[in-house]
């Protein structure tokens, strides 16, 4: 999923990520029905206690740079280590492990800008279609990352799947406020088939999973007490902590039961 984030230069040329912004295109039509349909099926009580299904995800890491150094991308094994540990950390309450299976380098200064997508996975993509693969890359214009959603497969559909993340967003990165490594927990999820806490907005269906409040928009920082959707007919507040949502990555810290049913569902249907 491509997030563009808003830059703002601090003093001494620094500059830090305003917010996330995603520009990536909507879910299609195809995984909004889908998602209605998991949403109906999640009522019954008896398949929402057999849908928590233990889930162990093969997974390879790519470091895709223009240099051999850190700052030209070569992303060190110590906080691989430590972006794989965040993302069992975050996923654990859903069942999910992360198993790596291997790590591969390249150096490719047009692939490591996030140039010819299509020739380097078709390079560097390992295994099936519930393989993830990681691209670690220095990717241009302000995205934080962006991963593809679940989905009938058909022409460069499993050559494609995975998620870019940008080398600086890992844990000890140099990304102020998305440096915890959340950017990979925010776009695997969407790997997972989530959507946004804030699609659809105040609508009835929203992100078609029932227990996350209604939002509006999406949350900049940690505003604890944001509530964009009032009224009775709109209980809770902003799920501000919510992995699917915008916040800085110091404030998320969850996904809901609905989520991870809504997780195995989309497993269950699209990659298992």
């Amino acid at each position: 999923m491509r997030l563009q984030i808003a830059t703002i230069f601090l003093v001494f040329f620094s500059s830090a990520f305003a917010e996330r912004i995603c520009k990536s295109p909507p879910p299609d039509e195809e995984l909004i029905y889908q998602a209605k349909l998991f949403a109906e099926e999640a009522k019954s009580e008896v398949f929402s206690a057999q849908a928590r299904q233990a889930i162990v995800v093969d997974t390879w890491f790519h470091v895709v740079s223009s240099g051999s150094s850190v700052a030209q991308g070569n992303v060190p094994d110590n906080q691989l280590r430590d972006q794989l540990s965040v993302m069992n950390d975050d996923f654990a309450a859903a069942g999910i492990t992360f198993n790596l299976a291997g790590t591969t380098r390249t150096v490719n200064s047009v692939w490591a800008a996030d140039g010819d997508e299509l020739a380097m996975k078709k390079a560097l993509r390992k295994g099936n279609y519930k393989t993830l693969n990681v691209y670690f890359q220095a990717l241009s214009g302000g995205t934080l990352g962006y991963c593809y959603f679940p989905t009938t497969q058909s022409g460069n559909t499993l050559i494609i799947d995975g998620c870019s993340i940008l080398y600086t967003s890992v844990p000890g990165g140099s990304q102020a406020n998305y440096n915890l490594g959340r950017t990979a927990t925010h776009e695997i999820g969407h790997w997972f088939g989530l959507f946004h806490t804030f699609q659809g907005g105040c609508s009835a269906t929203g992100d078609s999973v029932a227990d996350t409040p209604a939002q509006k928009t999406s949350t900049d920082g940690c505003p604890v007490g944001k509530d964009t959707c009032t009224g009775s007919q709109y209980p809770g507040v902003d799920p501000i902590h919510n992995f699917m949502d915008y916040s800085y990555d110091s404030c998320m810290n969850e996904f809901t039961p609905g989520q991870i049913t809504r997780i195995n569902q989309f497993w269950t249907q699209y990659r298992a």
